[in-house]
């Protein structure tokens, strides 16, 4: 068995998924389309040794805390469980962006960790077998396996074979300029996991995201297709709102948003009524990603940065699948 260090990159969903038909394989109600943000990466250094006891778990540059090491540990077991064998392995993840703060960590974590640990324990999955190990990690993680602009198949089996992601197109398709506002730093309040769990329970607005999610998959797709930047920013826009309705409307209520979200919001739209294409769309975090045309990205980086509250900006576009880096 070998060391292998694997890269992955976070991405933003266009039409987004939100509540699980079945928790324990990851398999969503709905489809979901999303595009990777070049720069928001994480790397997964993974080595399976026979020597070991039990399995060594670091997350940018930390032990990892019990749950999340509990959450490793399960994923790495269904990667001893493909390859026939039980032994331990030496993990080192590391993001270079925020974690858990709704800017998709999880998926570049996943995405990462199923092509370091499948390789080091001497698997060779195909692109689709890949994704559906990902998306075992998290749910999102299917989709920042492959590059670019990429569709998670919600699927109908029920042991999740047909739950996988595809690519829609790649990355030089349509080269978008993607401006992300940070407006708050650290761990946000409810987890992905936990808010999607509390909205399918207790929010009267769950059956209406169902019936209206078909239509916004059909039109971010052809959007993307057509690079027609309006109609996906207005689907896309309009599906990120209908989601945090959902969340707002649970109880108790899931409140993601901060004052500088909101402000972004506002400024993005004033930037569309100056004559700008702008749109944007919003995880479940405080953080707001701003699409628009690539030669226009640093002029909407510089206003949405002065937007009162915001404490810094990244730029992205879209970017690459998982890839290994080394593998000795």
């Amino acid at each position: 068995m070998k060391e292998v260090i694997a890269l992955a990159n976070a991405n933003v969903a266009l039409a987004k998924y939100w509540g699980k038909r079945d928790e324990r394989l990851n398999l969503p109600y709905t489809g979901s389309i999303s595009v990777a943000l070049a720069g928001l990466a994480t790397t997964a250094r993974v080595s399976f040794q026979p020597q070991l006891r039990d399995d060594r778990i670091v997350l940018n540059g930390h032990d990892a805390e019990s749950t999340e090491m509990h959450r490793i540990q399960t994923f790495l077991d269904l990667v001893r469980q493909l390859a026939g064998h039980q032994a331990r392995a030496e993990v080192d993840v590391r993001s270079e962006f925020p974690v858990a703060a709704g800017l998709a960590s999880s998926a570049s974590t996943y995405a990462a960790l199923a092509l370091a640990a499948s390789r080091s324990a001497g698997l060779s999955l195909s692109p689709p077998a890949l994704t559906i190990l990902a998306r075992r990690g998290s749910g999102s993680a299917a989709r920042s396996v492959l590059d670019g602009y990429v569709e998670w198949l919600a699927g109908e089996a029920s042991d999740g074979s047909d739950c996988f992601a595809v690519r829609v197109a790649p990355r030089e398709h349509w080269p978008l300029g993607v401006v992300i506002a940070i407006t708050h730093e650290g761990p946000k309040s409810i987890g992905s996991r936990e808010g999607m769990a509390r909205a399918l329970k207790e929010s009267p607005f769950f059956p209406a995201w169902l019936e209206s999610h078909e239509a916004d998959l059909d039109a971010v797709r052809q959007g993307i297709l057509r690079r027609d930047l309006q109609l996906v920013g207005h689907t896309a826009e309009h599906n990120c709102l209908k989601m945090h309705a959902v969340a707002m409307a649970a109880r108790p209520a899931i409140l993601y948003w901060t004052p500088a979200t909101l402000a972004v919001m506002h400024r993005v739209r004033a930037l569309r009524n100056e004559g700008t294409e702008a749109y944007f769309t919003i995880d479940a975090g405080p953080q707001v990603k701003v699409l628009c045309l690539r030669d226009q990205r640093d002029e909407v980086a510089a206003t949405i940065r002065a937007v009162p509250g915001v404490l810094r900006v990244l730029l992205s576009e879209p970017g690459a699948g998982a890839q290994v880096l080394e593998a000795a």
